[in-house]
């Protein structure tokens, strides 16, 4: 792909060494401001300590984590004692979803609001949104960043923007085809809740409604082939898994270009990435590498952050000039710490039970509720999964058997598989929790 295509040539095409020297440099600011206005990291860094000289100084200073900054905000609501610009300066607030703990109240800047909207438009253009794309925006509005945030990404792509948000499913289809939409942004569950309504008011075929595009973000599971070729071969439009990120580090952060389904790491010109070990040492960045993804803001204005925990396990698939033209780092996330369980010392994400469900035709739904009963460790898995559309309830015994041996077989832990029937767990708009936790 000639460079000409990039959205940020300049930047896109940097070797290590040019990286590496931009992010020294806007360190050495960035740790000036942080360490004068940050109350909390005043606090946390070690006492008489100087600035690092490079970036490697950032294994001496602990790690940040979600904890910190909700005892931050409790110490200085609203906004935190990790806040490092004056009040005024704050021009966008917006809220996490809460559902890991207490919600944290995100501020930024106008130069925040730019930076990120920069890098996620870069993001999208990687994962082929252009100027010429009419795209509906699908993800809640109401003060999550998936929903004003990322639609800012969108335009700073070059494309139309249709604002849709969540909810009134019937006027979103009327609409994709009046303005004869050529792209949705949306989470990856979302289209299972449209085909259904589909079907249930004898609408046309999802590959039949033109769309040529799906940007999707928000949770787990387009690393597996079977779920994007469903998706494919029902809706028609290349499945581009084009928004991860995290609210308080960056909304997007990561995109798959068009030559991989791997993820870019576009952000490096405003976080600098470590990968830690279970131990907590630090891991080169390099292919086959399997760690901690930790992020510092290197040029953050209102709540920067240093050595934040993302919680999400990731491995590295590929550096240095991707087919694209691109030069960032490429990499998978393999899921998150909390949310891990342990099966018999086996530890166990949710997307491997993705990809062991969604690779069984039977199960060809791909939904499915893990329930954990009590703290654990556990000595299996229950599960509860929906059948394949039409199938029989005489072979859900046979399907139920296969599951099992491919959860035995690709997560390494044992599982009790119940069937349920096609169209039984909810379809959301929204993030699906595939974790069912009940005490004991």
């Amino acid at each position: 792909m000639p460079t000409s295509d990039l959205l940020h040539p300049d930047f896109e095409t940097l070797a290590d060494g040019e990286v590496r020297a931009l992010q020294d440099r806007l360190w050495a600011t960035q740790w000036d401001y942080v360490s004068e206005r940050s109350a909390m990291y005043r606090r946390m860094l070690p006492a008489g300590i100087g600035r690092p000289v490079t970036l490697d100084g950032l294994q001496d200073l602990p790690l940040t984590d979600k904890e910190d900054l909700r005892a931050g905000q409790e110490a200085a609501y609203p906004f935190g004692d990790y806040v490092a610009c004056a009040e005024e300066s704050i021009v966008r607030l917006h809220r996490t979803s809460g559902t890991t703990g207490r919600a944290l109240n995100l501020a930024n800047s106008r130069q925040d609001c730019d930076r990120i909207a920069t890098i996620g438009g870069r993001a999208m253009h990687a994962s082929g949104l252009r100027p010429t794309d009419r795209v509906v925006h699908c993800l809640n509005y109401c003060m999550w960043t998936g929903g004003v945030t990322d639609h800012m990404t969108l335009e700073a792509a070059g494309a139309t923007v249709v604002p849709f948000g969540v909810g009134n499913t019937k006027q979103l289809l009327q609409t994709i085809r009046d303005l004869k939409i050529t792209a949705i942004s949306c989470t990856p569950s979302y289209p299972a809740l449209l085909e259904k309504l589909l079907r249930d008011e004898g609408g046309p075929a999802p590959r039949d409604l033109g769309l040529r595009l799906g940007l999707f973000g928000g949770e787990a599971g387009l690393d597996n082939a079977s779920f994007r070729a469903t998706m494919e071969e029902t809706w028609g439009f290349g499945v581009r898994n084009a928004n991860y990120g995290l609210s308080e580090v960056l909304s997007t952060l990561g995109s798959q270009c068009e030559a991989t389904t791997d993820l870019h790491f576009h952000g490096s010109d405003y976080l600098f990435a470590e990968i830690l070990d279970a131990e907590g040492n630090r891991l080169p960045i390099r292919e086959g590498t399997v760690g901690e993804l930790v992020c510092t803001h290197i040029e953050k204005e209102c709540q920067p952050l240093i050595r934040y925990r993302t919680r999400d396990v990731v491995t590295v698939t590929g550096t240095g000039r991707c087919a694209c033209g691109r030069t960032s780092w490429r990499f998978r996330v393999s899921g998150r710490t909390d949310d891990m369980f342990n099966v018999r010392g086996i530890n166990v994400f949710p997307s491997a039970i993705r990809k062991a469900v969604s690779s069984l035709p039977a199960l060809s739904s791909g939904h499915f509720r893990i329930r954990l009963i009590g703290p654990g460790p556990y000595d299996r898995i229950q599960l509860r999964v929906e059948a394949a559309e039409g199938l029989p309830e005489t072979a859900w015994p046979a399907a139920a058997a296969e599951l099992e041996k491919a959860v035995r077989e690709q997560a390494g832990a044992t599982a009790s598989v119940t069937m349920i029937p096609h169209d039984t767990l909810p379809r959301t708009a929204g993030k699906t929790d595939w974790i069912e936790r009940v005490a004991s």
